[in-house]
């Protein structure tokens, strides 16, 4: 059974963001970037399958710049066997990445598609839920324990009132939670290992896929600075404040 992992280029999950001055982004000249912190997830939760005997081959897949080759590599140095890259300096969105995430799909046929739940940079939380309408797949977002068999996958996932389990049919669509598992260290031999492994790139036309944007950001603005607390002699004091000042209570 093959699984198939997207993953994205992000600014590192430590780094502090900085907007653009003229307001039409962020910033992202000479800052660091890394894997997805939900891919991570997502590629250590095939490369278990895989470790279990269940999987057979663990493929990443990433879409956008150039750069995008050293997250794959990342994640064939966690395990993944091979990689593609659907090279595009377009801007991406939600859409055109479930666009370009379903032809490899129909391309390579794969039992499993694991990805993260959203990317820490948009915080979309749309690319899982659209390639698996466009599919026409089973999904289960928000996964947090992960069971798969020969034809089926059991899903147990987070919702308000505590958590549910679902069960589906494969081929099947699955996006990951922080609960699910921790990625783990990439040690230097399977970091040069990675740099033999095979990697496939694609254009956006070679699969016959439009990444026109339909969503155009107007401003780009970093939220209000929190003024700073006071301190209050009594309760009473604080109550009255939260009720008068603040207008919360």
């Amino acid at each position: 059974m093959k699984v198939l992992v997207p993953v994205k280029r992000v600014v590192d999950y430590n780094v502090k963001v900085r907007v653009k001055s003229d307001g039409t982004g962020v910033d992202i000249a000479n800052v660091k970037m890394s894997m997805n912190p939900f891919d991570e997830i997502a590629v250590e939760e095939a490369v278990r399958l895989k470790e279990k005997g269940i999987v057979t081959e663990v493929i990443a897949v990433s879409c956008g710049v150039t750069q995008c080759q050293e997250t794959l590599r990342t994640a064939m140095a966690i395990g993944a066997d091979r990689a593609i890259l659907v090279e595009c300096t377009d801007e991406l969105q939600p859409l055109a990445v479930a666009k370009l995430l379903k032809a490899l799909v129909d391309k390579e046929q794969p039992g499993l598609v694991i990805l993260g739940k959203q990317a820490i940079d948009d915080d979309c939380n749309q690319t899982g839920q659209m390639l698996a309408a466009l599919c026409d797949l089973p999904q289960a977002t928000f996964a947090s324990k992960v069971e798969l068999s020969a034809d089926a996958v059991s899903v147990t996932r987070e919702v308000d009132g505590g958590s549910e389990t679902l069960k589906l049919t494969l081929p099947a669509i699955i996006t990951t939670d922080l609960r699910l598992n921790e990625p783990r260290y990439v040690t230097l031999p399977n970091i040069m290992k990675a740099k033999k492994k095979q990697m496939d790139v694609f254009k956006p036309a070679d699969l016959g896929v439009d990444v026109k944007p339909h969503l155009k950001t107007l401003k780009v603005s970093e939220p209000p600075k929190r003024s700073a607390g006071i301190k209050v002699p009594d309760v009473a004091t604080l109550v009255s404040k939260l009720k008068n000042d603040a207008k919360v209570i």
